[in-house]
C-alpha cells in the first residue's frame, strides 16, 4: 500500500441525507419549558405517597399526641397521621440540606 493512495473515509450514511434531513437537528429558537415546578410537585407527591405506605406497613395502630388534647391514630385518622408523618420527613430533608450547607461553607473558609 503505497502513501499516494486515497484514504478511505467512513460514513455511516454515505452522504444520502437531503438539505432537509439534516436541518432536522438544527435548533429552533425556543426555549426549552422549564419543569423544575413539576418535578418538586412529583417529589412532593411521592414523598405523601410514601408516608401512606408506611402507615400501612406497620399493623399495629399508632398514636401520636400533638398537643395535650389533640390526638392523632394511624387507622383512625388516616390522612392527619400522613401528614404527620409526611412533615417528619420533610423536617428531616430540609435538616440535612441546611448541614450539607453549613458544612461546606465552613469547608470553604477552613479549606482544610
Amino acid at each position: 500500500m503505497s502513501s499516494s493512495q486515497k484514504k478511505t473515509i467512513w460514513s455511516l450514511q454515505d452522504n444520502k441525507r437531503t438539505e432537509e434531513e439534516r436541518n432536522i437537528f438544527k435548533p429552533t429558537g425556543k426555549k426549552p419549558k422549564n419543569k423544575t415546578l413539576q418535578y418538586i410537585l412529583v417529589a412532593i407527591l411521592v414523598l405523601f405517597v410514601m408516608s401512606f405506605m408506611l402507615i400501612q406497613i406497620y399493623e399495629e395502630p399508632l398514636e401520636t399526641c400533638v398537643t395535650a388534647r389533640f390526638c392523632i391514630n394511624s387507622k383512625e385518622d388516616v390522612l392527619l397521621y400522613t401528614g404527620y408523618v409526611f412533615v417528619n420527613i420533610i423536617i428531616i430533608l430540609v435538616a440535612i440540606a441546611v448541614a450539607y450547607k453549613i458544612g461546606k461553607r465552613l469547608g470553604n473558609k477552613i479549606k482544610v
